[in-house]
């Protein structure tokens, strides 16, 4: 019963996932998971941030601890010193004294001294953790960079992609029905050309009626006659000679 229900839920999931998948822009798709990547970077800055963080504490510790070894080491040196010189006035209680101080200090200056080599190698630590966060905020930047790049890429290829299905969409159109009382494309074309098609046959029909061969003959008609009188407007104006009379011949008698 367990295995079914589990079963039955992964379905439902995947079922409601591939939903989502199919109805959700991609441009907030796009944007959340620009804005994912942007957050886990601040997350990783902030880790990153913590590390050196530590690393700066720790060496402000090892230079404050080396400071007190310093002045220990200063002071016994001059505790060794008074008591050299209260032996030497024969003061010898002074001298005593001076030497439990240098002692103190003595074991002060063991017990700095392992504290430096312990806080060398702490620093050393997180020096080198602190390098690895860096590199890995910097690779972290890149990959951020490159996202941010390629996302004006994909927003670019999106809207491409879009105006080409509206632009299939409109293609396929041209030659579909789009319904009863609107023509497609192609019933038309069809009827056009069917009517050109018929003006051409009616013309080529009109051409070679007796009434065209009349129009053809006056027309004809009326060319040579406008061709005579410009002849004779050019004789008029001196342009041209007139034209000789053509030569009769005498009539021959029937009898001869």
């Amino acid at each position: 019963m367990f295995k079914a229900l589990k079963r039955w839920w992964k379905y439902l999931t995947a079922k409601v996932s591939g939903s989502l998948d199919e109805r959700a822009d991609p441009k907030v798709q796009i944007q959340q998971a620009i804005s994912e990547a942007q957050d886990q970077h601040r997350r990783l800055r902030e880790q990153a941030a913590n590390v050196i963080a530590n690393q700066k504490q720790l060496e402000m510790q090892l230079s404050r601890t080396m400071g007190e070894l310093e002045k220990a080491n200063g002071n016994a040196r001059q505790a060794l010193m008074m008591q050299s010189q209260a032996a030497q006035a024969g003061d010898g209680a002074k001298a005593s004294e001076y030497g439990q101080a240098a002692e103190s200090i003595a074991t002060r200056m063991i017990e700095l001294e392992k504290a430096v080599d312990d806080q060398k190698t702490m620093v050393l630590q997180a020096t080198q953790a602190a390098d690895q966060a860096k590199a890995a905020v910097q690779q972290n930047s890149l990959a951020l960079q490159k996202k941010l790049a390629e996302r004006q890429k994909l927003l670019s290829q999106l809207d491409q992609a879009k105006m080409q299905e509206q632009l299939n969409t409109a293609m396929a159109t041209l030659s579909e029905n789009v319904g009863q009382d609107v023509p497609t494309f192609d019933e038309v074309r069809d009827k056009i050309e069917a009517r050109y098609a018929k003006a051409k046959g009616m013309a080529e029909l009109q051409g070679s009626t007796v009434e065209n061969r009349m129009l053809e003959i006056e027309q004809a008609t009326a060319n040579t006659e406008a061709k005579g009188r410009l002849d004779e407007m050019r004789v008029e104006l001196g342009l041209a000679s007139a034209p000789q009379p053509a030569a009769v011949e005498p009539p021959q008698p029937s009898g001869a």
